[in-house]
């Protein structure tokens, strides 16, 4: 069954071309979308314009084309892709083409769609539950009025101030969670970081896009956290904090807070999980987060070559080797380890890329691998990566290869441990 390319006109609307096939893109490669790449769309997935680009589609031929002008409407034709909801994996980018001089794309993860029998279709993989992540779940009517009691509650606590902007203006459902008092609760430690990731989303250079959020500004004490974390942590029912949020840097900086913080909090929450969402570059502050109580630590990466992961990490002080040691420290001391692997096709599931990985997982004790699709421009990105070769296996198969590792689970989300 053939799928149709999906592109949108200058009225808005979306439309489905009768004479083009849908096309998606791997890496820098345009391919045909096929049957084993596409899953109905999600619920909860959300369909954007590419900002500035041209879709591509397929002939009858077999050739690639560029569509510039809408053939059922006045205007041109624009590319559009699909926002994924959590738990589900990205597998191929959308087909475009955009000036080579344009602005990079906002920081998102476009998803190719395509249409079959007036059904749109996405190229995902779901690799996890998103129950909890549901948006039905969060920005309901009631949060502001939680959100005005907490801050009454706890005045002077510039953690939970900072949470009410990230829950009113970026949506973030981690910090809503902390005020509707369940799951996942973020809260932010750091205003530093060691370092420079291209896809950051809390502060940017000037040669990528604006970030989406603002970084804190402010070191809290560990008053200020243990304040914010107990209540939450006492909540019961797979309650879980979790340092190193997208409004901050790097958390194992701050590590004197955090000790401080955990003895603060075992010492009236003995249930509940405390999370770390870390580079994992800075070990000595690793080690002494483990040793105080940590319970769970997930370590973001691009991958497991240290060419790839420095190009996009820009680590000041640290590398791999650093890494690999913090997660060791992590194991050792009982830690439940995670990895944080930002996934881009073309890349992550490069033949070589994928070995390195294998090789960094296997035997290590790594509990399980997060994959989170990458939010970047996917040119802006690949310029700044050096030039890869080899096979691309492709995300389904690089998902099914982490599968097979003993002792090692796939998903999406960082789970309560305690």
């Amino acid at each position: 069954m053939l799928y149709q390319l999906v592109f949108a006109g200058d009225d808005g609307q979306l439309y489905d071309h009768h004479n083009l096939r849908a096309a998606g893109r791997t890496g820098d490669r345009f391919v045909e979308l096929a049957e084993e790449d596409l899953e109905k769309l999600p619920a909860g997935a959300s369909l954007v314009l590419v900002p500035g680009g041209k879709p591509v589609g397929i002939t009858s031929s077999g050739r690639f084309t560029l569509l510039k002008r809408n053939p059922w409407r006045e205007g041109q034709a624009w590319a559009v892709g699909a926002l994924l909801p959590q738990g589900f994996t990205r597998v191929l980018l959308p087909a475009y083409s955009r000036d080579g001089a344009a602005r990079p794309l906002p920081l998102f993860g476009y998803t190719a769609v395509a249409c079959r029998d007036g059904e749109l279709y996405a190229a995902v993989r779901q690799t996890d539950s998103p129950q909890r992540w549901d948006p039905a779940f969060y920005d309901t009517g009631e949060l502001p009025a939680l959100i005005d009691e907490k801050l009454k509650r706890y005045p002077g606590n510039r953690i939970l101030r900072q949470l009410a902007r990230c829950s009113l203006e970026y949506h973030c459902y981690t910090a809503q969670n902390i005020f509707y008092g369940r799951w996942e609760g973020g809260i932010p430690v750091s205003p530093a970081c060691n370092a420079g990731c291209l896809g950051c989303i809390s502060l940017q250079a000037a040669e990528c896009c604006p970030s989406p959020q603002s970084r804190i500004n402010f070191t809290p004490t560990p008053e200020e956290v243990a304040e914010a974390a107990i209540p939450h942590l006492q909540q019961g029912d797979g309650s879980m904090i979790s340092f190193g949020q997208g409004c901050e840097g790097e958390p194992a900086l701050a590590a004197r807070t955090i000790v401080q913080a955990i003895e603060k909090i075992r010492a009236f929450a003995g249930t509940g999980t405390i999370n770390m969402n870390s580079n994992a570059g800075h070990r000595v502050g690793v080690a002494d987060i483990c040793r105080a109580g940590l319970d769970a630590i997930r370590v973001s990466m691009i991958g497991a070559q240290a060419e790839t992961y420095n190009a996009y990490h820009r680590p000041a002080g640290f590398g791999l080797p650093d890494v690999r040691q913090s997660i060791k420290i992590a194991v050792s001391s009982g830690v439940c380890t995670s990895l944080n692997l930002l996934v881009f096709p073309g890349l992550t599931d490069r033949e070589e890329e994928a070995a390195a990985l294998l090789d960094l997982v296997s035997g290590s004790g790594i509990d399980l691998v997060q994959l989170r699709n990458l939010n970047i421009d996917p040119d802006f990105l690949l310029k700044h990566l050096p030039a890869g070769g080899g096979k691309i296996l492709g995300i389904p198969e690089l998902i099914e290869m982490l599968r097979e590792v003993p002792g090692l689970t796939v998903g999406s989300f960082s789970k309560p441990v305690r």
